[in-house]
């Protein structure tokens, strides 16, 4: 008997094996860079939470986006601006907010972060929502592209498991 046939059926039940645990190197590249880019949008938290300016310029493109939705006194309210602005202000700053539970969805060179998130403002509780993150990848990393974030209050959204911040 030939060992060629037995070495073919090894091979491919260690294929299928692989492919129905997610084993794929398609699948691990994209778990890595889901990984990656909810590093990226931690990140921009943290720098916008400290006024990190010079970590934001490197994280977050030229032309980005950032804006938001939320309800105010039964009136809805928008807004959407270049970040460019946000990044060049710089200075102290007056808020702590936190992501937790983020997922990511990756397609190529684009990525999607949903994060919800907790807001406080001079160690007071503001609100709480949901950030959306797009990330693009240039040059073999993770950049934003636009955070497009929820303004609520509860029960539309939970504050950070952890409790306020220390």
């Amino acid at each position: 008997m030939s060992r060629r046939p037995a070495r073919a059926a090894r091979l491919t039940a260690i294929v299928a094996a692989a492919l129905a645990f997610g084993a794929s190197p398609a699948a691990a590249q994209s778990r890595g860079d889901a990984r990656a880019a909810i590093a990226v949008a931690d990140s921009l938290l943290r720098a916008l939470s400290t006024g990190d300016t010079a970590t934001l310029a490197r994280l977050v493109l030229d032309s980005a986006l950032v804006g938001g939705v939320g309800v105010r006194d039964g009136t809805a309210r928008t807004s959407l601006r270049s970040w460019f602005g946000d990044i060049r202000r710089g200075g102290p700053v007056s808020f702590v907010e936190r992501g937790f539970d983020a997922t990511a969805r990756i397609q190529g060179l684009l990525a999607t972060v949903w994060m919800p998130y907790d807001l406080y403002r001079n160690g007071v509780w503001s609100h709480c929502g949901v950030d959306t993150f797009t990330l693009l990848k240039v040059g073999g990393a993770w950049r934003a592209a636009a955070l497009l974030y929820t303004i609520e209050q509860p029960p539309a959204c939970r504050a950070h498991p952890d409790g306020p911040p220390q």
